[in-house]
Formats: structure tokens, C-alpha cells, sequence
């Protein structure tokens, strides 16, 4: 957090160097102008320094209340710092549609001071933890504070990190076709000749080999042969044979 607020220090300067090309360093500029952008300024300075982080809710306990407190302190000093970087945005435009650097100029005067409350010092971090204490639960802000973390600067540590995994995607890609035509070779040759035609295997079926169960035809589906069901086949005849007649001294037998 204090890399941040170090980093938008010299922010004014740029901005004002910027305007100066584009209104050629004129001082002059409209009265309404320079007053909208002091009173954007202004407001921006009495939020940051009204504004405290919201209280703790009741129950927490302490490894939950080391993380949200922690979080809470951040939300805090980003909010310092945009609205630093608001009011610099506003007198910024002014200057450039007022054709004079007064308005930019008021604006520095008043966002400086928002950017150097942004800083974590001693009295920053007790004020906002006696605020996140106001309901009775303790806030360990500066157990949160004190835990080690990495470096990170707000656009230079993207970029790097951004240039470092480009870089390494770049040689991956080179050392892939060498690796694709190294395993290509190896299976050209441990596999066998293929006809001089070039058909789906599911078409080209050499003789000497063993034919493709009918599902493998069928892209989608199994091609693992199937256990037939066995047929039942008669010995004797396919159709039976006429109806014997029945002897006429032979009668049937009735229930009792």
C-alpha cells in the first residue's frame, strides 16, 4: 500500500506536463473552470479525510478478524487514493478545454495532501482500527500488517509478469514442432505400412487382417466385438411333419 500511494506522488507532474503541451503553457483560464475544478478538490479532500473504514461485526474471530480487517484497511487507502486521482482528472480536463493550467494547478494543491493521507503511517492505521473497533470487536490490523508480502508495484509488475509468461509461451511453441516431428517419426516407424490409398481406418481394412465388428463402422460407438446370442438349430426337420391320426379305439380319459 505504500508503493501505491508513492507511485501516484509524481502523477501531478505528469499530468501537468501533458497539459502544459497542449495548452502551449498558458496560465490563463475561465473562472467557472478553475471553480469546478477547486470544488471537485475540495470535496475529494474533506471525503478523505471524513471517510473512516465501516466497524467489525460482532463475533469474529481473530484469524477472521485479521482478514477483514486488513481488507477493510486497503478498500480505505485505494479510496484515498481515486479520489486523489478524481480530482486530478477533473482539472486535468479543465485545463485542456479552458486553455490555461490553473485549474490543473488548484487541483495539485488539493490532491497531494489526499495521496500523503494514502500512506499506512502510525496514526493512519490507529485511527482506521480504533473505527473498526467502534462495535466492541477487535480488529487486528496490525497483526495483518506485519505478515511478509510480495513486491508488487501497481502497472511495473504487471508488465512483467505479463513479458515473463509471454516469453516462456514463445519457447514453448518454438520447442514444440521439434518435439511433434520427433514423436512422428517414432510412430512411423513402429507402425505398420498402410495402403497406398489414404482412407479412414473404419474403411481401409487390410486383407491379412482381422475385419472390424460392424460398430466400428458407426463413428461414435464401441468397437469392441459383441458376444453373439448362440441359435437354437433343431436336428429334426424345419417344419413339422402332418398330424397323425388318432386310433379310433383309443378314447380320452375324463375327470371322475
Amino acid at each position: 500500500m505504500r508503493r501505491r500511494a508513492l507511485f501516484c506522488l509524481p502523477l501531478p507532474l505528469v499530468l501537468l506536463g501533458a497539459a502544459a503541451l497542449f495548452t502551449g503553457g498558458g496560465l490563463a483560464a475561465p473562472g467557472w473552470l478553475i471553480v469546478v475544478s477547486g470544488s471537485v478538490a475540495v470535496g475529494t479532500l474533506l471525503l478523505a479525510l471524513i471517510v473512516q473504514p465501516t466497524p467489525l461485526p460482532e463475533g469474529l474471530s481473530a484469524e477472521a478478524s485479521v482478514r477483514r480487517s486488513l481488507h477493510r484497511f486497503r478498500q480505505f487507502t485505494s479510496l484515498r487514493l481515486w479520489l486523489a486521482i478524481t480530482a486530478l482528472a477533473v482539472g486535468f480536463g479543465a485545463s485542456i478545454a479552458g486553455g490555461g493550467l490553473f485549474p490543473l494547478l488548484g487541483a495539485m494543491v488539493l490532491a497531494w495532501p489526499q495521496v500523503l493521507l494514502a500512506l499506512p503511517t502510525f496514526r493512519s492505521v490507529t485511527k482506521a482500527r480504533r473505527a473498526m473497533e467502534a462495535w466492541g470487536t477487535n480488529a487486528y490490523l496490525w497483526a495483518g500488517l506485519s505478515q511478509p508480502a510480495p513486491v508488487e508495484w501497481p502497472i511495473i509488475t504487471r508488465a512483467a509478469a505479463y513479458y515473463r509468461a509471454r516469453k516462456q509461451r514463445a519457447a514453448a511453441a518454438a520447442e514444440a514442432p521439434a518435439a511433434a516431428t520427433a514423436e512422428s517419426g517414432e510412430q512411423d516407424d513402429a507402425a505398420p505400412a498402410r495402403p497406398a490409398y489414404d482412407l479412414p481406418d473404419r474403411w481401409a481394412v487390410a486383407g491379412t487382417e482381422a475385419k472390424l465388428h460392424p460398430d466400428g463402422l458407426i463413428p461414435g460407438f464401441p468397437s469392441s466385438p459383441r458376444s453373439a446370442r448362440p441359435l437354437v438349430r433343431q436336428r429334426g426337420p424345419a417344419r413339422p411333419g402332418p398330424r397323425q391320426p388318432r386310433p379310433a379305439n383309443r378314447r380320452s380319459k375324463a375327470k371322475n
